[in-house]
């Protein structure tokens, strides 16, 4: 598809989406918003897809909003305000919420709806340089529809400070309180996501989107009978699958999974 506010491009199995607002420091605005979730559904439901790798072109991952399109926001009417809201919740459900293992290589600022995106996807590679905060309260604003998805990552204790002060987190903190999974000096940062999507690309696609799905499930609930129930349901149904029928034939084989090749 072609785009005006994106750069997609094929690295053999994963996709990496480019945000290309390098001038704005790709800053979201109407249209990036648009973009960013059909991309995201796009490439969430391509089965040539094994991977989603989210990037910005230029000096940052995303700056987070563009204050001229936030200002535009401000002065339309509440109809039109809330609904322009709910298409900025729906691209980070549609991030937080796709099939494929989504991985944020993040360098430079990713500042508001920035941290938004590398909390919303599954896994935050960062480079040393990088600099994340929730700055919205220093705009008079909060981080409402990211919020759900930072205060999962870094948890609520950290989400009351940072969300208060909009203090600026490096790398070190950020992957000391759970917001990147590794930090690393920012002319390794391709090779480390390299090596994470080998890594993601070694499992079998079915059971990463099953993974997915039981986190959301059992994450923060009660072991209960009926949690463990829905777990048994969960491995019985899989271990049915054409995909873990290969995956345990191929161990015991001694050879790689079909879902390796190509």
């Amino acid at each position: 598809m072609t785009w005006t506010t994106l750069e997609t491009e094929r690295r053999g199995p994963a996709a990496w989406l480019w945000m290309n607002r390098a001038d704005r420091h790709n800053a979201f605005d109407e249209t990036l918003i648009a973009e960013l979730t059909e991309a995201i559904r796009t490439l969430g439901a391509d089965d040539d897809v094994r991977a989603i790798v989210l990037a910005g072109r230029g000096r940052s991952f995303s700056a987070g909003a563009d204050l001229n399109w936030m200002k535009r926001q401000g002065a339309a009417s509440a109809e039109a305000n809330q609904a322009d809201a709910r298409r900025l919740g729906e691209l980070f459900r549609t991030l937080a919420q796709c099939p494929k293992p989504t991985l944020a290589r993040v360098h430079g600022a990713a500042l508001g709806g920035g941290m938004g995106l590398a909390a919303a996807c599954d896994l935050c590679i960062a480079a040393d340089e990088a600099v994340f905060a929730t700055s919205e309260v220093r705009l008079g604003l909060i981080p409402a529809v990211i919020g759900p998805y930072v205060i999962r990552a870094i948890g609520e204790r950290q989400a009351r400070r940072y969300f208060q002060t909009a203090e600026r987190i490096d790398g070190a903190r950020a992957r000391e309180i759970g917001l990147a999974h590794e930090v690393v000096p920012a002319a390794r940062l391709d090779a480390q996501v390299q090596a994470v999507l080998d890594a993601l690309c070694a499992g079998g696609p079915r059971a990463q989107a099953a993974a997915k799905s039981l986190i959301a499930a059992v994450a923060g609930r009660p072991v209960t009978p009926e949690l463990i129930d829905d777990t048994a349901h969960r491995i019985a149904a899989l271990r049915a699958t054409d995909e873990a029928k290969e995956g345990l034939t191929a161990f015991l084989d001694k050879r790689a999974p079909n879902w390796t090749e190509g």
